[in-house]
């Protein structure tokens, strides 16, 4: 049967050929008598003439016309495989390696058992003045943090910066069935583990003001305020209007919109990308990896030495444990129901009012008491960005009134929030004010009682030399 399938085929391309070749036949058949032939048939005959020499080179028996023909083609194919190996035999740089280091981060146990791994930055606990916890974004680690900011900043702030991997990044256990609930309870629990009595700040970035968003809605009376940089929202939120939607998805690339349908509508394929991008065991660009578009600001930062050695450290911290499942559930948080809406975050009171003062309403406008997270929430977004495109906090700022926005001109996602001393001094600024400096730590009982004595011993050291000086004279 495979014979006579490959004989019917060879057959049919055969009658196939014929006819083609009988087409091309009838097709020139009187061109010799065309116009453009009777145009080019001097020209042709001269440079004929000129190049007949060169016949005396062929054999004999040979027909001209025919063995020009086959040596141009010869001449054209080998120029052909001559220039592709010479493309070949120039070097290309292979990729290097990710180099992930031993263990190093300290780590809590939680109350389901689950290790966290978490990292302190600035001023010790007895001595903050404010304290920041800031969950980390998509293919990052507890060692991005604020990406650059220096110490001597936190120190004049009085500031502590906690960071933490999420579950089953860098060297924090995974956690299967979570979700964003369950990341604003161990936000939490990393607090309480670090002796922050006092409210704290979060700080959200990017993919990782998700889970910010989570502890305003869900722990809003242990958080003192939020400082989102580039916030995401759901992009299926059913809030959001259908410009608004038009707006946030024709600034993606075409790969990035493809991630979010998978994540959404296929997150088993998600593993295939991953496993050959950042999963690869290799080092990579994050507009390749991340399928980002980005502004003339982004591409300048991000072609930096500073930044490569961050992002190389930090990527290689994400992607420790080597699993594509932890990657797959953020992916899939980022796109699916987060169990509340940006809405709900603040919101005004529903009074169960009667029929004539529901008539009085109509006719005065009569504030209503405010209710949720009441805290301050800064929103820092680059109106170049196209990660995180502005329309997307055009669409906060609707749904969650109390937000105060500031917008960075030909700002993009990366350059005010990463290695910028200026631009953390601006934010620092406006979230604390004027820099006081550490608390200064109140001295332990034992340490009063002991300066006590010594005060009290001076005065008996004074009368004996007093006595002394008496008896000499």
């Amino acid at each position: 049967m495979a014979r006579g399938f490959v004989e019917s085929t060879a057959e049919m391309l055969r009658v196939l050929g014929c006819g083609l070749w009988d087409i091309a036949a009838q097709s020139l058949a009187g061109a010799e008598d065309s116009e453009l032939a009777r145009r080019l048939r001097g020209p042709a005959a001269a440079a004929g003439k000129r190049l007949s020499f060169m016949n005396e080179y062929l054999p004999e028996d040979r027909d001209p016309v025919r063995c020009w023909v086959v040596v141009a083609a010869v001449a054209f194919v080998t120029l052909i495989v001559l220039g592709v190996g010479s493309v070949d035999d120039t070097p290309v740089e292979q990729p290097k390696k990710l180099y992930i280091g031993p263990p190093s981060a300290k780590t809590i146990q939680l109350p389901d058992g689950r290790h966290m791994a978490y990292k302190e930055q600035g001023v010790t606990a007895d001595r903050a003045r404010f304290s920041l916890i800031a969950p980390h974004s998509f293919l990052s680690s507890r060692l991005a943090g604020i990406p650059g900011i220096n110490p001597s900043l936190l120190e004049e702030f009085g500031a502590r910066l906690v960071t933490y991997d999420l579950p089953g990044f860098g060297e924090s256990d995974p956690h299967p069935g979570r979700n964003l609930n369950s990341s604003a309870h161990d936000m939490l629990h990393l607090a309480g583990a670090l002796g922050i009595v006092d409210k704290f700040w979060v700080v959200g970035y990017s993919a990782g003001s998700m889970h910010a968003w989570s502890a305003l809605r869900h722990i809003p009376d242990r958080v003192a305020g939020a400082a989102m940089f580039a916030p995401m929202a759901n992009p299926y939120d059913s809030k959001m209007t259908k410009e608004e939607r038009r707006k946030t998805w024709e600034r993606w690339s075409t790969k990035r919109k493809l991630m979010h349908i998978l994540a959404r509508r296929f997150p088993a394929l998600l593993p295939l990308f991953y496993h050959r991008s950042f999963l690869s065991g290799k080092q990579g660009q994050p507009e390749s990896w991340l399928s980002l578009s980005l502004g003339k600001k982004d591409k300048t930062l991000l072609e930096g030495p500073m930044f490569n050695a961050f992002w190389e450290k930090d990527v290689a911290e994400s992607v420790r444990q080597g699993d594509a499942r932890p990657f797959v559930e953020e992916a899939v948080l980022q796109v699916s129901d987060w169990g509340f809406s940006l809405s709900g975050i603040q919101m005004q009171k529903r009074e169960d009012l009667s029929f004539f003062e529901l008539i009085k309403c109509l006719f005065s406008q009569a504030e209503r008491e405010w209710v949720g997270f009441l805290g301050p929430i800064h929103i820092w977004q680059g109106m170049d960005d196209r990660v995180v495109p502005p329309s997307v906090t055009e669409y906060v700022r609707r749904v969650v009134p109390g937000a105060t926005v500031h917008k960075l001109l030909d700002e993009g996602h990366f350059s005010y929030f990463c290695f910028c001393d200026e631009c953390h001094r601006q934010i620092f600024s406006t979230l604390f004010g004027i820099p006081q400096g550490p608390i200064n730590p109140v001295p332990e009982p034992s340490e009063v009682a002991l300066e006590l004595t010594e005060e009290t011993t001076v005065p008996d050291k004074v009368k004996e030399e007093e006595q002394a000086i008496s008896g000499l004279a």
